[in-house]
């Protein structure tokens, strides 16, 4: 099996260590990033909805940038959220603070029971730049 070129961001490396995955992988000119979601600094869930979405966005971007990507190099976006129908409107809200302009990413949402304490988790697919897919 080949070595896995994993990307880790600045920090958190315990929580995946403890949970035993990896934040994202390169391959082939392509980022794949794990589930990211709004937690404090010791793993803990965000209790405030807003703000546990903006902080899976500035997870999520931590990796990105370690990786020499952005937001705007993201094709493909799955979002996972426990109460979608009495949340939806609020966690979209903030998406637009992190999002950027048209042209969008295509997007998947589901509707799950559990997500191991969060409301919100955003997992994407990014196609590097050439100076970052090495």
């Amino acid at each position: 099996m080949n070595n896995r070129d994993v990307v880790f961001p600045p920090h958190r490396h315990a929580l995946y260590e403890r949970n035993r995955y990896s934040p994202a992988v390169r391959s082939n000119g392509f980022l794949f990033v794990s589930g990211q979601v709004g937690s404090r600094d010791d793993g803990s869930p965000e209790p405030d909805l807003r703000q546990q979405v903006r902080l899976a966005f500035q997870n999520l971007n931590a990796i990105l940038h370690a990786a020499g990507a952005s937001f705007d190099d993201v094709v493909d976006v799955t979002v996972f959220m426990v109460d979608p129908q009495s949340q939806f409107e609020t966690m979209w809200e903030v998406v637009p603070e992190f999002w950027g302009e048209a042209p969008y990413p295509n997007i998947t949402a589901v509707g799950v029971t559990w997500l191991y304490g969060f409301q919100f988790e955003i997992k994407v697919i990014v196609k590097l730049p050439e100076s970052a897919a090495a």
